[in-house]
This record gives C-alpha cells, sequence and structure tokens, in this order.
C-alpha cells in the first residue's frame, strides 16, 4: 500500500502527542524527532528531511501553537501543510496551448514504464475531450512500437510509426505533421529510454526538442526505485529541461520517498501518478490529497471523484427503489461488487476514507480482493431463482453451488449472511438518506 510505513509511523507519533494534551516545547522536539526518522526509514532525501523537520519546528513551537486549546492537532495541521508544499503545494496541470496541438514529450530510462504511460496518459485525456494521437519515436527496444500500438488499441488512439529505420527526429516531425492533418489537438511522442544516463540519449533527446518544440517535457520514473528515481530526474532536468514528472508504481511502493522528495531536489512538480497496471490507473497528482492520506484523514474528494466515473447512475437510482420495495437480490449485490471493483483497488479506496487505513492493511479487511473473486463464482453458480431469491436454497442447493464454484459449503453460508446483513444495512442507508443529505453528508442519492 502506498506510503503504508510512513503512514503508519506517522499516525501512531501524533497519536502519542494527542494523548499528552497539552505540550512543551521538548514534547514537539521528540515528536519531530520521530517524524524525521520516519521520513528518513521512507527513503527520504536526507537534506529534504532536515529542511522539512527545521520549517514545522519552527511553526509548531511557537506559543500560539503550544497555548492553543488543540496543541496536538495545531501541530498536525502545520505538518500537513508542510507535507503539501513539500510535494508542490497544488495540483500542476497540463500546459495545454490555445493553439492545437498540444506536444507532450515523455522521456525516462528504459523500463520505467514510458510506453504504458503514454498509452495511460492519451487514454486520460481523450476522457477530458481531446482527441490525442500518439507517435513512436523509440527505434532502439525491440518491440517498443509494437507495445505502442497495442496501448493505443487499447485506449482506441492512432499510433504514427515509420518503423526502425528512420531518423527519430524525423519520425517526430512527422507524427506532428500527420496530427495537425487529422485534427489532432493533443500528440503524445514516445521517445527512446537507455538502461542509463548517456550523452547518446539526451544529444537526441535534446534535437527532438529543438525540432520539435515540446510545450511540455514529462520525465517518466519508477517510484520502486526510490532515491535513484530523484537523481534520475534530477540529471534529466539539467541536460534537458523537464516541466514535470510522472511517477510510475507509486501504488507498489510503500515507503513514499521519491514522491516526497522529487519536488524538493529538481523543482518540478509529479503531475501523474500511476497507481496500477490497468489502462485507467492514471490519475492526476494531487499534493494536499496525497498527504491528507499519510496522515490517516483520508481522501474524499478522489474517492469521490472515482465513483463518479465508475458508478452508473440509472443502476444507482434503480438500485434504490429496489431497496425501498425491498426486492434487492443477490444479482443486484454482484452487480455492486463489479462496480466497486471498477474503482480500483481495494486497499486503495479504503486509504481514502478517514480513519480506515489501518483496516486496509490486512487482517482486519475480510471484504479482500480473493473474497470478491469468491463471491462472483459463488453467485455465478446459482440458478437464476436462488439468485433472485435466496431463501429458497437448502442444504442441498448449498452443497451444489460450493461444488460448482470450488468453494466449501461455509463459503456459501458466510456470503448468504452478507448477503443478508448488506441488505439491511442498504435499506437503513437508503431510509436515512434525506436526513444525511441535510446534515451535509453523502447525497448522492437526492
Amino acid at each position: 500500500m502506498l506510503f503504508e510505513g510512513l503512514a503508519a509511523k506517522l499516525q501512531e507519533t501524533f497519536r502519542k502527542l494527542k494523548n499528552k494534551g497539552k505540550l512543551t516545547e521538548q514534547d514537539v522536539k521528540t515528536a519531530l524527532r520521530e517524524v524525521r526518522l520516519s521520513l528518513l526509514e521512507a527513503d527520504v532525501n536526507f537534506k529534504v528531511a532536515k529542511d522539512f523537520i527545521a520549517r514545522v519546528q519552527e511553526k509548531a513551537v511557537g506559543q500560539e501553537v503550544l497555548n492553543s486549546l488543540t496543541p496536538a492537532q495545531q501541530v498536525i495541521k502545520i505538518v500537513y501543510e508542510e507535507l503539501t508544499e513539500l510535494m508542490g503545494g497544488s495540483q500542476s496541470k497540463l500546459n495545454i496551448v490555445s493553439k492545437p496541438p498540444t506536444i507532450i514529450m515523455l522521456v525516462g530510462l528504459q523500463g520505467a514504464g514510458k510506453t504504458t504511460t503514454a498509452g495511460k496518459l492519451a487514454n486520460y485525456l481523450k476522457k477530458q475531450g481531446k482527441n490525442p494521437c500518439l507517435i513512436a519515436a523509440d527505434i532502439y527496444r525491440p518491440a517498443a512500437i509494437k507495445q505502442l500500438q497495442v496501448v493505443g488499441e487499447q485506449a482506441e488512439v492512432p499510433v504514427f510509426t515509420m518503423g526502425t529505420q528512420t531518423n527519430p527526429v524525423d519520425i517526430a516531425k512527422a507524427g506532428i505533421e500527420y496530427a495537425k492533418s487529422r485534427g489532432h489537438d493533443l500528440v503524445i511522442l514516445d521517445t527512446a529510454g537507455r538502461l542509463h544516463i548517456d550523452e547518446e540519449l539526451m544529444e537526441e533527446l535534446l534535437l527532438i526538442k529543438q525540432t520539435v518544440k515540446p510545450h511540455e517535457i514529462l520525465l517518466v520514473v519508477d517510484a520502486m526505485t526510490g532515491q535513484d528515481a530523484v537523481n534520475v530526474a534530477e540529471s534529466f532536468h539539467a541536460k534537458l529541461g523537464i516541466d514535470g514528472i510522472i511517477m510510475t508504481k507509486l501504488d507498489g511502493d510503500s515507503r513514499g520517498g521519491a514522491a516526497l522528495s522529487v519536488k524538493a531536489i529538481t523543482g518540478k512538480p509529479i503531475k501523474f501518478a500511476g497507481m496500477g497496471e490497468k489502462l485507467d490507473a492514471l490519475e492526476p497528482f494531487h499534493p494536499d490529497r496525497m498527504a491528507s492520506r499519510i496522515l490517516g484523514m483520508g481522501d474524499m474528494l478522489s474517492l469521490i471523484e472515482k465513483a463518479q466515473a465508475s458508478i452508473d447512475l440509472e443502476k444507482a437510482q434503480s438500485l434504490e427503489k429496489k431497496l425501498r420495495n425491498q426486492e434487492f437480490t443477490l444479482e443486484d449485490f454482484l452487480d455492486q461488487l463489479q462496480q466497486v471493483k471498477k474503482m480500483g483497488p481495494l486497499d486503495q479506496l479504503m486509504g481514502m476514507i478517514p480513519g480506515m487505513s489501518k483496516i486496509s492493511k490486512g487482517q482486519d479487511l475480510s471484504f479482500n480482493e480473493k473474497e470478491m473473486i469468491k463471491i462472483e463464482a459463488i453467485i455465478n453458480s446459482m440458478t437464476k431463482e436462488e439468485r433472485r431469491n435466496p431463501s429458497i436454497i437448502t442444504g442441498s442447493r448449498r452443497k451444489r453451488i460450493a461444488m460448482g464454484s470450488g468453494t466449501k459449503v461455509q463459503d456459501v453460508n458466510r456470503l448468504l449472511k452478507q448477503f443478508e446483513q448488506t441488505k439491511k444495512l442498504m435499506k437503513q442507508f437508503s431510509q436515512n438518506r434525506d436526513k444525511i443529505a441535510k446534515r451535509g453528508g453523502f447525497p448522492f442519492f437526492r
């Protein structure tokens, strides 16, 4: 889970701070020493961690904070604000030009996920109403062109290619002309990478930059490489001049040191984060939301955005009607599970709900990914009549369903119990929705 180690340690440090009530200057310094160690263990750059703590300490030991009614909360607020600032302050958007096409050049080392990211970015921008085109300018890596064509096909975005015998600079020029002639308002240029930074690579990238004059040069780096990712970003920016960073595999980096260090070291913001392997697993990077998740405050805005993008409004309204009429069936239950799956991995979703990040770490999350697969198999092994009227599922039927789904009778029993509990809870939620909306809560079913 993203920032798992750092989040757990920071949250524990602040829990101890809250328990003290009134704070002394020494209490704050002791807590910040723990925060500093947590940052270093998360692979945050030493100078970045040192400067961060100095800024927090300067603000946190003032009399205004120590004499306030909730000094611990004031300290946490300062840490949140400084964490947000450390990662860029606010969301850094792409520079979309008024006279199209906007040219985005992706650069980076081989293996960082550049080609896959090109497809993800095209898919994201297409959903934002753009008409993107991909250009395959990596002529060196075997199958790079084919890989871009595959992701382009998945995103339903055209890919311009001239094979592997043409100079990348000429490919870039021709690709942009192709995009202009076909009315594409945005071009994503996939360039070659190396296993290491060398003069030949930089010379080629500089030539492409001078020739096509991209509006955005985005460096793709692998978050899993920690401080190496920061060093790569520093080198690319010094030699090429980058406008922003796309950090891939951020969902797999439990430490998060690269994400916390890269803006401070390079001065360039993270614009997007790769949060999984699927085509839609690329998200705009919001420093404030990320800081909130690290401190266990959740990220309800991102969760709502995911829900709005994934959940079918008509189905949601139909579900409410069924709940009111007490017609909620296992088919509806399965449909809801499938819609939740579209929103992404459960541990990520749980991490967005305030106070739920600890549950998402493991054993306490009974409703995990494997469980969802098992539930789908069980429901799909039922007859239509059984799915619509679970009360007819007798002992012999349970044995048949278990055999058909490759599970045990206990699994079938547990599912039926979960279904009844869910049905009851959802009915209560539906009945109370007006009260919740009046309190400023979840106005989804108004």
